[in-house]
Parts: structure tokens; C-alpha cells; sequence
């Protein structure tokens, strides 16, 4: 299972408002699999390296250097923290404190340095889910299988999880048409079956406990309706995996979930390309960098779209939102629209890490305001 800790909107919030002198951002391609793990170690020794020499080149000093290589030595130190990870690793460190996040995405290698941090790939994990759990629920047999970027379907052991039906609720059978008390009929099946789902949920809180990721159910009638009755994950994906799962291996489960994850994504997407047509001809959107970095200064952006491939270096004025394109990212500098998207996000707005296809005029972001301006 991926050890996964995506940022809450409160801790993003809080990457997005920090500023310093030295901040350093290191993304590292990393693996789930910890007797594999000590390539991702080695790498980020040498990315550290690389983030000394940017900072010893704009000028910093070394008592300002030696505690934030101090910290992230301690990182790669740390035995326990290495044997869980998931496909990325996300790490802010200043001269004061280290953050680090574990992603389920497919990230590029990437260390930069400036007065923040640097947050777009980071966006790509918050808002596009690429990481979900599969509820197969039959009468005859329950599994759980986790569904990451670019992998099979793995199944995960439940604690406590009901190995069938009949067992769960204590009965030879759901499907009898006998009366025990009240219990018979098609009305009492529907009660068994009802009390299964909820033991079903019962073991799963421990496991999604503090999780976001869908859950997306596979089962048939009745027990979809069921279950999704009484489930108690506020995550349960609307589509589901129709038809009984019983049999269907994980991996084909997983390339089931991948494809209701991207319609729910490809949904999403059409959505907003509809609502940024309405809204451009109202005045109220825009694909312009300029034009969008002083809506997202004065809080005008309702909805930012940004390619995640793309940096454009450079610096936006605090007070009027003015750009200036720079030729290259350096310690004095930051991303253009990173720096657009932080400060949507610091207005309570929302922004989407998507590819350049799925943004409205294929440009490097679009923008859908709160009003005209």
C-alpha cells in the first residue's frame, strides 16, 4: 500500500504564504517498494548538492546553508521514514523546519531555489486525483485493491474484513426464503445483506481513515445501492464498476477504476471549458499571463487551470500583479504561474494541475474570474 500524506488545503495554504531567504523545493521520483528505495536516497543527496551551489551562487551564507543541508541529511537518515513511501516525494525545507509530502503521482525530478517555494507540481496530487481504492463487493467474497498512476491494481489486506455474506451476518444463507422472526423474504435478505455492507464499512474506516483518494465501488444490485446507503467514507465515488466483481482479478479492476477515474476527470474538465467559453464572452476569463497575474493579485480568479509541464521564470509585482519574464529560473526568481497559482490559492480560489490539451486555447493556464476587470 502507498504511504500517501497529500497536503490538506490548510497545509498547502501554508506552503503557498511562506516566505524566507533560502527556501529550497526538491521533487524526487521515489518508490513504494523499500528494498528498492536506496537509489531515491542517493539521488537526493546529490539534488542537495545542487541546491547548495544555487544558493552559494545567489549569495547566501553558509550559516544560512549548513542548517538546511543539516535537515535533509537527517532525512536521509532516517530509516523508518524511507521504508514507507509512494511514487514521489515532495520536500520544502528552509534554514528553520523540512515538510515533506508523499505522492502517489509519476513526478519529474526537479530541485529549485528562491525567497518560496516552488508548488505547481505539487498541484497536479490536490486536484487530480490519480490515486483510488476499489470496494469488490459481492455476497460471496469483499476485496480492497489500490489503483496508483501507471500501475496494476495491488489488493490490500482489511483487518476485519467480512469474507462473505452469509458468513458476516451469521447465516448459512442470505438468499433464503425461509422466516426467521421478521427476518425473510426478499425484505429480509434485503436486511442481511444491509448488515453485511455495514460490517463491510466498519472494517474499512481504519484503513481510509484521514484519506481523500475515491473509493469507487464494484458490485451489482442490490448491494451498490446498499452499501452506498451506508457508507460512512465521504469520498464514494457516484460512478462505479457495475456488474459483480466476484473473480475479476486487481489488475483488471484497477484498468476499470483508471477509466472512471478519467471520465470523472474528463467530466470535470469538459465543465470547465464550457463555463470558461460563457464566461470569456461575458469578460470574465482570460489565457493572457499578464492579464491573469493581476486578477490573481487583486483576488479576481475563481478558477485557475495551469499546464503543469510548463515554468515560465520570472517575478510578479506584490502590489500590482505586473510580470517580468525572466530567461531562466535562478535563486532571485520563481515560476510566473506558480507564483499566479499561490496567490489564487491564498484568495480562496481553485486551481487545476492539468496538461495542455485540457486547458481552454491549449495556452500555459487559463482563468475564470469572479467579475470582470
Amino acid at each position: 500500500m502507498l504511504y500517501v500524506d497529500i497536503p490538506t488545503p490548510t497545509e498547502l495554504a501554508a506552503l503557498v504564504a511562506a516566505r524566507g531567504e533560502a527556501f529550497v523545493t526538491v521533487y524526487l521520483p521515489t518508490t513504494p517498494e523499500t528494498q528498492n528505495i536506496d537509489a531515491a536516497r542517493t539521488r537526493l543527496g546529490q539534488l542537495l548538492k545542487q541546491a547548495e551551489a544555487k544558493l552559494e551562487e545567489a549569495g547566501a551564507a553558509k550559516r544560512t546553508i549548513w542548517p538546511i543541508a543539516g535537515q535533509v541529511h537527517d532525512l536521509m537518515d532516517d530509516n523508518d521514514f524511507w521504508a514507507h513511501q509512494a511514487n514521489a516525494l515532495a520536500i520544502f525545507v528552509t534554514p528553520e523546519r523540512i515538510v515533506t509530502h508523499r505522492l502517489p503521482n509519476h513526478l519529474t525530478e526537479m530541485v529549485e531555489v528562491s525567497d518560496r517555494f516552488f508548488l505547481k507540481p505539487l498541484l497536479r496530487a490536490t486536484t487530480v486525483p490519480q490515486h483510488a481504492f476499489v470496494l469488490a463487493l459481492a455476497e460471496g467474497e469483499v476485496r480492497l485493491v489500490e489503483v496508483t498512476e501507471g500501475e496494476a491494481g495491488v489488493e490490500i489486506r482489511v483487518p476485519g474484513m467480512p469474507k462473505d455474506a452469509a458468513s458476516a451476518v451469521g447465516t448459512a444463507s442470505v438468499n433464503s426464503r425461509s422466516y426467521s422472526g421478521r427476518i425473510g423474504g426478499s425484505e429480509g435478505q434485503k436486511v442481511l445483506l444491509t448488515q453485511f455492507c455495514r460490517k463491510v464499512d466498519a472494517a474499512l474506516r481504519p484503513v481510509l481513515a484521514g484519506r481523500s483518494e475515491p473509493l469507487i465501488l464494484a458490485a451489482a444490485e442490490p448491494l451498490a445501492t446498499l452499501f452506498r446507503a451506508v457508507c460512512t467514507y465521504p469520498n464514494l465515488a457516484e460512478r462505479i464498476i457495475e456488474g459483480s466483481p466476484a473473480r475479476v482479478v486487481a489488475a483488471d479492476l484497477g484498468q476499470a477504476a483508471r477509466a472512471v477515474m478519467d471520465a470523472r476527470h474528463a467530466d470535470e474538465v469538459a465543465r470547465l471549458k464550457d463555463l470558461y467559453a460563457r464566461r470569456e464572452n461575458e469578460g470574465r476569463a482570460t489565457t493572457q499571463l499578464a492579464r491573469a497575474a493581476r486578477a490573481a493579485t487583486f483576488g479576481a480568479i475563481e478558477t485557475l487551470m495551469v499546464d503543469i509541464d510548463v515554468v515560465v521564470p520570472g517575478l510578479v509585482d506584490e502590489e500590482t500583479g505586473a510580470i517580468q519574464i525572466h530567461d531562466a529560473l535562478d535563486a532571485t526568481n520563481y515560476g510566473v504561474i506558480d507564483e499566479i497559482a499561490g496567490r489564487v490559492l491564498a484568495n480562496g480560489g481553485r486551481v487545476l494541475g492539468l496538461r495542455r490539451g485540457d486547458i481552454p486555447e491549449g495556452g500555459d493556464l487559463a482563468a475564470i474570474l469572479r467579475y470582470a476587470i
